[in-house]
């Protein structure tokens, strides 16, 4: 769609358009004309940092596909996603049968429950990296599995600054844990060792940053992989970019971008690195045709179009192209994305289909300057 068609449209009216409140469509009942989607976002906990973003990337994709003159038109239900997973998945199935699909991101303990909830029952989009292993029917995963997402990248700093001591530092909850075993086999590998690995309480009142960074110096890492999410995240990159060890010691992470570089002050030290599937500024023609639309929409004062945000773009178009081809069903959900994901602009519709695998960026300031493709 050409950016000039949602130029001077006013932001908060083009959310309040596409975004239904869950109340009211539980009182109201199911629309046939409407294509209802559960927008499923950490509004709150240690990802809530995240949230305004996918809200407009979503608010965009339907925006998007309503303007293209849909059979159905697309609405979000929005559902804070950021809550204990028990509250989440009830919340969810309270409307099933009520929307036909849902799309979000939110920490993998949450969508272990949503999967039980909705799964066999409905779509559901997840987009960010995930935890791997198999999915209940109706389950699409749109992100990578902890082996692809980090492997390229272990490979290419292990190959390029030469490092052999690795350090893992994470949340305690499924995804880092399933990053840490990952990461330790491929470590391992190429001949370079885990020296240290550490699970931080999750959820929790907050990480004690410096006596994990004071730890990490007692062990000699010249490498720390960090699965560390949110604010978390955040914190810790501060009080690490403080430390003596900040110009020696390389950072790998699997959920940095740009917003959680923000949080984080930004860094300057040369030795940040992050590896996901998209950044703002890596340059293709489908990301700077996206930046622009999500500029005409929301200004240049919107939050930031980050890769998690990009995913919950991706993940309603990817609804509604499934409810073009007739495959909006649990039965049928996974094949039909799969045919979808590798059946280019024929089969998506504009924007086209996510580009598959991701980049190495490396932090400068408040930007993650791409490194190389992974």
């Amino acid at each position: 769609m050409d950016a000039s068609i949602l130029s001077g449209m006013d932001s908060s009216a083009v959310v309040r358009a596409v975004v239904r409140d869950r109340l009211e469509v539980v009182v109201a009942g199911p629309d046939p004309t409407a294509l209802r989607i559960g927008l499923l976002l950490p509004l709150s906990g240690a990802l809530g940092l995240t949230g305004p973003s996918g809200l407009l990337a979503a608010a965009l994709a339907a925006t998007e596909v309503n303007a293209r003159g849909a059979a159905r038109r697309v609405e979000l239900v929005l559902l804070d996603a950021g809550r204990a997973p028990r509250e989440v998945a009830a919340e969810a199935r309270g409307l099933v049968g009520l929307v036909d699909a849902f799309v979000g991101f939110h920490t993998s303990d949450v969508h272990r429950a949503l999967e039980q909830a909705l799964g066999d029952r409905v779509p559901y989009v997840f987009t960010p990296p995930h935890e791997g292993g198999t999915r209940l029917p109706g389950v699409v995963l749109l992100g990578d599995a902890p082996a692809r997402q980090l492997a390229p990248a272990v490979r290419w700093l292990v190959a390029h600054r030469r490092l052999r001591r690795w350090a893992l530092v994470g949340s305690d909850y499924i995804w880092p844990r399933a990053v840490h075993r990952a990461v330790a086999r491929i470590v391992r590998d190429l001949g370079a060792e885990v020296v240290a690995e550490r699970l931080v309480p999750f959820p929790g009142p907050g990480i004690d940053a410096e006596e994990i960074v004071d730890g990490l110096g007692r062990v000699g890492a010249d490498a720390v992989l960090l699965s560390l999410v949110g604010r978390d995240l955040a914190l810790f990159n501060r009080v690490f970019a403080a430390s003596p060890r900040a110009a020696r010691v390389v950072r790998l992470s699997g959920s940095l971008e740009e917003n959680g570089l923000l949080a984080a002050g930004g860094d300057d030290t040369g030795e940040l690195y992050a590896a996901m599937r998209s950044f703002v500024g890596q340059g293709d023609e489908r990301r700077v045709a996206l930046a622009e639309r999500h500029r005409a929409l929301f200004g240049g004062r919107a939050p930031v179009l980050d890769a998690y945000a990009e995913g919950c773009y991706d993940g309603v178009h990817l609804v509604a192209a499934l409810a073009r081809s007739g495959a909006l069903s649990a039965a049928d959900a996974q094949q039909g994305a799969a045919r979808l994901l590798h059946g280019g602009l024929d089969a998506w519709g504009p924007p086209g289909p996510p580009r598959p695998g991701g980049y190495l960026a490396r932090a400068d300031g408040l930007d993650l300057t791409v490194i190389t493709p992974l």
